[in-house]
């Protein structure tokens, strides 16, 4: 009897039927909710990041163009609302055709000079040559340098009367007086469109060399068993393979150009008589030389509406790249 109680008491008590699981599911639904309280610590201070610096000053420029937003509304604090009035009269502005064609020829020149020349620098540095990488960090250089101070350097560069480059064509013999390359209504769109083609080929050469870089040396080799080398090697292999790159580097380029503001007022701050005037341009002029604040934020929101349809393109052209 006795060692038929010692049993008994050695045995394990019979644990009710589901419990195992009922502990396991415990377990990893406490392993979800830490992952997503994780996941929450990680968003949160992002998503309040671009609501405050990103979202609220969109949403006060919007606001602001249907609003008659002065400097006497800083001490009132009152903007009577006006609805399209302002879209009205920067649409109606004899400026806004002109700052209108001037963005397109200053984006479109832009482009095409950083996308050209870009491209045939990233096929050159695709070739192994002493000093590749040396060369290649050298010229993001004109990437890496603030824009104020980028069009201070070609502002003395391309002055008149004592410019580096009128000095060099002079000593060549190429030119007899000073060239007014900031000062001519004819000549200065494109001075400052050369100094942004300046600026952006780094962009492009680094994009368009990671995307070499992807491209199979076999395809190569098997394009010149056929026959194809050099400029049809570049035909029927690198540029269908570089196509989603170049799509996406197209159009980022025309989003970043569009809203370009620092070199124009650098160099030339808009003149001389309004033909280097772009749409960003005038849009600070309006609000910060004019004070009026909404018809420069009128004016800012057609050009957020232009670079949105861009970068529309973007995202469709980046998701085409990641199917293909």
């Amino acid at each position: 009897m006795s060692a038929t109680v010692e049993l008994t008491r050695r045995q394990p008590a019979s644990l009710p039927p589901g419990t195992g699981n009922s502990r396991r599911l415990n377990r990893r639904w406490n392993h979800r909710r830490r992952e997503r309280l994780y996941q929450w610590m990680f968003l949160v201070p992002a998503v309040a990041y671009l609501a405050l610096f990103f979202g609220y000053p969109v949403a006060k420029n919007v606001i602001m163009g249907f609003q008659e937003y002065s400097t006497s509304t800083f001490y009132t604090g009152e903007a009577p609302w006006v609805g399209l009035q302002n879209y009205v009269t920067v649409v109606t502005s004899s400026l806004f055709t002109t700052s209108l064609v001037n963005t397109a020829l200053f984006t479109a020149g832009s482009i095409a000079g950083q996308f050209v020349i870009g491209l045939a620098l990233a096929v050159f540095f695709k070739r192994k040559f002493p000093l590749n990488g040396v060369l290649r960090s050298l010229l993001l250089l004109p990437w890496l340098l603030p824009l104020i101070v980028s069009s201070a350097v070609w502002r003395w560069i391309l002055d008149k009367d004592s410019g580096a480059l009128n000095n060099f064509l002079g000593g060549l013999g190429i030119i007899d007086t000073g060239v007014p390359w900031l000062t001519s209504t004819s000549l200065a769109l494109a001075a400052v469109v050369g100094v942004n083609i300046w600026i952006g080929i780094p962009f492009n050469v680094t994009v368009l060399y990671g995307g070499l870089q992807d491209i199979p040396d076999e395809l190569y080799e098997a394009a010149s068993l056929d026959g194809a080398t050099g400029w049809r090697a570049f035909q029927h292999v690198t540029w269908p393979m570089l196509r989603p790159v170049v799509s996406v580097v197209l159009v980022l380029g025309v989003v970043y150009t569009l809203k370009v503001l620092d070199i124009i007022l650098g160099l030339t701050n808009g003149g001389p008589a309004n033909s280097t005037q772009t749409v960003a341009t005038q849009s600070y002029a309006l609000s910060f030389q004019e004070f009026k604040f909404g018809e420069g934020a009128a004016m800012g929101n057609i050009l957020v509406l232009i670079s949105l349809v861009f970068a529309v393109l973007y995202l469709r052209a980046n998701r085409r790249a990641v199917d293909e």
